[in-house]
């Protein structure tokens, strides 16, 4: 039986060679379009954030914050480049987190924005 395990290792040590030559590329992720893992899906206030709804943006080139219909308990609604939004909502590559009387916070790649109502629309 010795002879018999001999080419059984041998045949065993082949395919292993063989497997590493043959070895698949690296793997390398792409996090274009994809969520930041370590951004939390749910808000302080318990909303969970809707991560697959996405926003048409309409006026290249930033956020314009147009208006606010603020409610204490958390059903706010932003008007944000001639759109409106809730929290959890994308404006482009922005989601927003929340929505405060005076100014409107978006997170983008882990890093949030705030952005405050101009002085003039808030009369």
């Amino acid at each position: 039986m010795l002879p018999n395990k001999k080419i059984l290792i041998l045949l065993l040590f082949l395919v292993l060679i063989h497997l590493e030559a043959c070895g698949e590329d690296e793997f390398v992720y792409n996090p274009q379009g994809k969520r930041n893992p370590f951004i939390p899906l749910v808000t302080p206030e318990g909303r969970l954030l809707k991560l697959d709804k996405q926003w048409d943006q309409s006026a290249p080139g930033g956020l314009a914050i147009e208006g606010i219909i603020y409610d204490q308990h958390g059903r706010s609604f932003a008007i944000v480049n001639s759109g409106v939004v809730g929290i959890g909502d994308m404006v482009g590559d922005f989601q927003v987190l929340k929505i405060m009387k005076n100014k409107v916070i978006f997170i983008r790649d882990g890093e949030p924005l705030e952005i405050e109502l101009n002085k003039e629309d808030k009369e």
